[in-house]
């Protein structure tokens, strides 16, 4: 029987070639613009033990490159060339390959699984039923949002997590042996419902439930090296297969992401701190280790992060340079998850969290649909590198320093250890979530993050408690964690250099002892230079505000943080915990 159906994008092994040319060139022009995408159709697509399929590539216009079919399992499924141009796919045994159409100068690229499956297993009752044996970054990727894209797409799912915080593979594999109830199990059941169930086994979590896939990852340090994978992850591998209840359950390794540029964990070190050293070791790392144990699938959540980070909202997809943004960070893996879980693909799904607004879902999701076409390789998303704006603010906007949880209405330099030169929130929005084309970056950092601010304060800037509670400091007169900070600089561009520019800033220290003055100078330049100042002693009332200042030719703004005349604090502290951005009247 031969069943006609298209095939979209998804994971890229190569083994046996066959040769495919895309189309005749001579009725061509030399002049005419190469095609840019081919597709064909689902990701994914069962087949018996003989059945045959059709795939027809579909372009975006008529093709002048010349392209390639592969097959990395051609025990699983044979390919025959059609004289039109499409290939027929046919089931040879149980078993998973992935069909691949390439043009020969790897420009252009689509993907599909094949699932041969005889039906000799019970018979599919439609949930998927994941487990990951992990640790913060299986947290990070499949315990939000992931059950609410299926659910948004009528998938019904469950979702499995054994959590030890930084946990590698070969504890994981320590703990296997050992049957040892060593984890939180998180689970969220098929109708929603949460529950973590402290000191459970792998074999435990395993019994559970009838899994179809379980995931396995190495910890964030050691994800971009090989030989930490060599010796734990085959013999975790084989101990989960001879555990599940599910004889036909799935392997699943999680290629994780690279840390932002800007971190300070120590394990960036093994990458000589360098962002795509990391991201190339990582691809290559687990790419080895899936074919090390047979693996039915790597979820390319690192290579979704790093396509996202070529967007606008560059190298914010951290909240504290390794573990992911609460909002589109984890949204960006979760999208990832759910493609390459379901077969379907992520771009238009219904669901998004709160605080993301379209333009950043689409970025969230395209994101995951080209990693999943990709998964060894960036693809740059230039259509989503401006998000508008011109520098006129119509609204307000806000900017807090140190908080932890996405709010809406405010931008962020979110979490504990944002606070170094070099970090930035590109197009920044206003507090109706429109794009204004102005952007921060931090160019002379801070000490660090203060977590001791006022929470119950009266402005006129309506400040969240969870904003208020949060600063980053300096210390201008004495040396404290080992630095003295004289001054901070942050620098807004972007700004309308025929405007004038509002800042109003707040901030506040709780518990400060009488007569421990604490205040910082707040120099704002552009074309012009306006001075405040606020002592941050307690503070829950007052705001200090330099207005009226006009961008220089290059349309930016510096503001200069350091304490002030009148600060008496022997270590010279000053704090910023949040500022408002506004067009002069």
């Amino acid at each position: 029987m031969k069943r006609y159906r298209n095939f979209i994008w998804i994971l890229l092994l190569l083994s046996t070639v066959f040769g495919f040319a895309a189309c005749e060139k001579a009725t061509e022009s030399k002049t005419d613009i190469l095609e840019q995408f081919v597709a064909l159709g689902d990701t994914s697509y069962t087949l018996a033990p003989g059945e045959e399929l059709i795939l027809a590539p579909q372009f975006d216009k008529h093709p002048l490159r010349e392209y390639t079919w592969t097959v990395d399992h051609s025990e699983v499924v044979s390919l025959r060339e059609n004289t039109d141009g499409s290939m027929t796919v046919i089931g040879i045994r149980n078993g998973t390959s992935i069909v691949t159409l390439s043009s020969t100068d790897a420009a252009v690229v689509a993907a599909c699984t094949i699932i041969v499956d005889d039906g000799s297993a019970a018979a599919d009752d439609g949930v998927i039923k994941i487990l990951a044996i992990g640790n913060s970054f299986s947290e990070d990727a499949l315990e939000n949002y992931l059950y609410e894209l299926a659910a948004a797409a009528d998938v019904p799912i469950v979702i499995g997590n054994l959590y030890i915080g930084g946990a590698p593979l070969d504890l994981h594999w320590e703990n296997a042996a050992g049957n040892k109830a060593a984890y939180q199990y998180r689970k969220i059941a098929q109708n929603g419902t949460k529950t973590n169930t402290a000191s459970t086994s792998i074999a435990t979590a395993i019994a559970d439930d009838d899994w179809d896939y379980i995931s396995l990852q190495q910890a964030s340090p050691n994800s971009g090296q090989y030989n930490t994978f060599v010796t734990p992850l085959p013999l975790l591998a084989e101990y989960v297969k001879e555990t599940a209840t599910n004889s036909k359950v799935k392997l699943i390794l999680h290629q994780t992401w690279a840390y932002a540029q800007n971190s300070t964990h120590q394990g960036f070190a093994n990458y000589n701190n360098d962002q795509k050293t990391m991201y190339d070791a990582i691809v290559d790392a687990t790419g080895r280790a899936a074919d090390l144990i047979q693996a039915d699938m790597l979820v390319p959540t690192g290579t979704a992060i790093q396509n996202g980070r070529t967007s606008l909202i560059g190298d914010n997809f951290t909240r504290d340079g390794y573990h992911l943004d609460l909002t589109i960070g984890r949204y960006t893996a979760a999208c990832t998850w759910f493609e390459m879980l379901t077969g379907k693909s992520v771009v238009g799904n219904l669901f998004k969290p709160e605080a993301l607004n379209d333009y950043e879902t689409e970025i969230a999701q395209y994101a995951a649909h080209y990693a999943v076409s990709q998964p060894a390789e960036v693809t740059e998303l230039t259509a989503y590198q401006d998000g508008g704006g011109t520098g006129v603010l119509t609204k307000p906007v806000f900017v807090g320093f140190g908080f932890n949880d996405a709010i809406a209405g405010w931008n962020g330099f979110m979490g504990a250890n944002s606070y170094l030169a070099g970090e930035s929130l590109a197009n920044l929005k206003d507090e109706e979530g429109n794009y204004t084309g102005v952007s921060i970056t931090i160019v002379e950092g801070f000490n660090g993050r203060n977590a001791n601010g006022e929470k119950n304060t009266t402005t006129d800037m309506n400040i969240p408690s969870e904003v208020s509670s949060y600063s980053y400091f300096g210390n201008s007169k004495k040396v404290f964690s080992g630095k003295t900070i004289v001054q901070s600089t942050l620098r807004l561009s972007g700004l309308n250099k025929t405007k004038k520019y509002n800042f109003c800033f707040f901030g506040t220290r709780s518990d400060v002892g009488a007569g421990d003055n604490r205040e910082a100078k707040y120099i704002v330049k552009g074309e012009n230079e306006v001075v405040s100042y606020l002592d941050a002693s307690n503070n829950m009332t007052k705001t200090a505000c330099s207005n009226a200042v006009q961008p220089d030719n290059k349309g930016e703004i510096t503001i200069t943080i350091t304490s002030g005349e009148n600060n008496t604090n022997t270590t010279g502290f000053f704090y910023i915990n949040a500022i408002r951005i506004a067009t002069a009247d």
